[in-house]
């Protein structure tokens, strides 16, 4: 078990300690019945004081965690509290556990794609929406008329007649790019990745937003990062607090989607896009600008991206082309600038020497089409749709106490409950009618809030829609009325 520990961070050993066993626990990194260090072993490996472990693990089991048997030691408990077996059977494979480890944090991937009829857990597209058979003409007749591209390696940087077509329709959003400036990636995520391999390192400050999305959590903690993070408001990121945080740490990447936010689907105000690019000038940092669906917007053109306004290269624009064409192509575009992109094009050569030409390819052949502004319209009004139809059953169905964002666009919408509701407990509730969401707790990088869910309305049909969020409003009411009975019982 890798536990990263930043003696000059703002909250404590301890607390550092607790959330990184907690980030093992909710990654299925260390499961049910997995034996913990011991205090005494854990201090000398992190070289910290008995009683800072004390502390952390004490927190652990008061929140139920983790067990502590006397004389046996420390195990996980599962996802409920249950006894804990010490009697455990030596499986072969025991002996991996002596084997070190630098995962800090995966818990994005636990909830990208889980089993359940109801899925409302993962921000990806009902198939049935997306242009499937015209892609699938389109490969056939592809290959028909140059079968050698199977036997071919398309360029480091990507295609050039795709980045090309992406120079034009990046034009949309304000972005200023030119063929050599852009790099295809793997999706967004790889852009992610190679931002943060490329520079971030163990103790390199990075800010973010709280809460955020949980794949960028995954990658900055597994580079070691130390993570700051910033509240968001009905405008964007706080841009009070970031100035605070600035002044004290500058950090080296701030990382933000300004657009249809993920997870509370919020759009930050032009005002605020011109104020974070202002601190990041002053301080010398690296903007991310994680953009993967301004195209779905339901009332109005969100503002013009950061990327825009930035003359002096400290944006890095990620924009995802898989979610809303073709998932199964991964296909992602990163534009940047500068020295800041030789050495990104170096770290994807490193990665992979390059995404897959046939799928590059196949997108082109949509980008240049018609077809592509007809599919994003049908998407805008299909969403939209399945938006305001969950929107509907929370307003007849959710029991007092339970509130929400209304997203502008995206494909997602972020509920909170009482503070003393936790979402993964209620999780477990859900998945037992066969119905998955993302807790809250999974969003946030330094704190851990568990009242909060994502519920991604793109994926199911409106009759599952219409089932699901039904479903969860019971859940809902359940478990407030059961919290506030417990709460309200006389002690005897």
């Amino acid at each position: 078990m890798h536990i990263e520990i930043h003696r000059k961070a703002e909250i404590s050993l301890s607390q550092q300690i607790y959330l990184s066993i907690v980030d093992h626990i909710r990654s299925g990194l260390l499961q049910e019945g997995t034996k913990l260090p011991s205090v005494r072993d854990l201090s000398k490996q992190l070289g910290v004081s008995l009683v800072t472990v004390v502390k952390a693990y004490n927190k652990l089991e008061q929140e139920d965690f983790i067990t502590s048997v006397q004389g046996k030691g420390t195990f996980v408990n599962a996802e409920k509290k249950e006894e804990v077996d010490t009697g455990q059977k030596i499986l072969d494979f025991d002996w991996q556990l002596s084997v070190q480890d630098y995962l800090s944090r995966a818990q994005f991937a636990r909830f990208h794609h889980i089993p359940g009829e109801i899925q409302l857990s993962s921000s990806m597209i009902d198939p049935g929406l997306l242009p499937n058979q015209y892609l699938g003409q389109e490969i056939r007749q592809l290959l028909s008329e140059n079968p050698r591209m199977l036997s071919q390696y398309g360029e480091i940087q990507g295609d050039l007649q795709l980045r090309n077509a992406m120079t034009e329709y990046l034009k949309i959003f304000g972005v200023p790019a030119a063929p050599d400036n852009l790099l295809i990636t793997n999706g967004s995520q790889q852009g992610i990745d190679l931002i943060a391999r490329t520079f971030v390192g163990p103790g390199d400050v990075v800010v973010m937003e709280a809460p955020t999305y949980p794949g960028a959590i995954d990658v900055f903690r597994g580079r070691g990062a130390t993570i700051l993070s910033v509240p968001v408001d009905k405008n964007g990121m706080r841009v009070d607090i970031l100035q605070n945080l600035c002044d004290k740490y500058k950090p080296k990447i701030i990382y933000t989607m300004p657009t249809f936010h993920n997870p509370t689907g919020i759009v930050m105000s032009a005002k605020r896009r011109r104020q974070v690019l202002d601190i990041a000038e002053s301080i010398q940092s690296i903007i991310i600008e994680d953009d993967p669906w301004s195209e779905i917007y339901f009332e109005k053109k969100p503002p013009a991206s950061i990327k825009s306004i930035d003359h002096y290269g400290h944006v890095i624009y990620l924009k995802g082309l898989s979610k809303t064409l073709a998932p199964s192509c991964r296909i992602g575009i990163l534009a940047a600038s500068g020295s800041i992109f030789n050495r990104l094009l170096a770290a994807k050569a490193n990665a992979d020497l390059g995404s897959p030409l046939l799928t590059q390819k196949l997108i082109l052949l949509f980008i240049k089409s018609k077809r592509m502004t007809d599919h994003m319209k049908k998407l805008r009004t299909a969403l939209k749709i399945r938006r305001d139809l969950v929107l509907e059953l929370l307003s007849q169905h959710s029991p007092s106490g339970v509130t929400w964002v209304t997203p502008e666009g995206g494909l997602n919408l972020w509920i909170s409950l009482p503070s003393w509701i936790n979402t993964n407990h209620i999780l477990v509730e859900a998945k037992k009618q066969q119905i998955t969401f993302l807790p809250g707790s999974a969003c946030y990088p330094v704190e851990q809030e568990n009242h909060q869910l994502r519920l991604s309305y793109s994926y199911m049909n409106e009759q599952l829609l219409r089932q699901g969020a039904t479903a969860l409003c019971s859940i809902f009411r359940s478990e407030i009325s059961s919290t506030t009975a417990h709460d309200n019982s006389p002690y005897f």
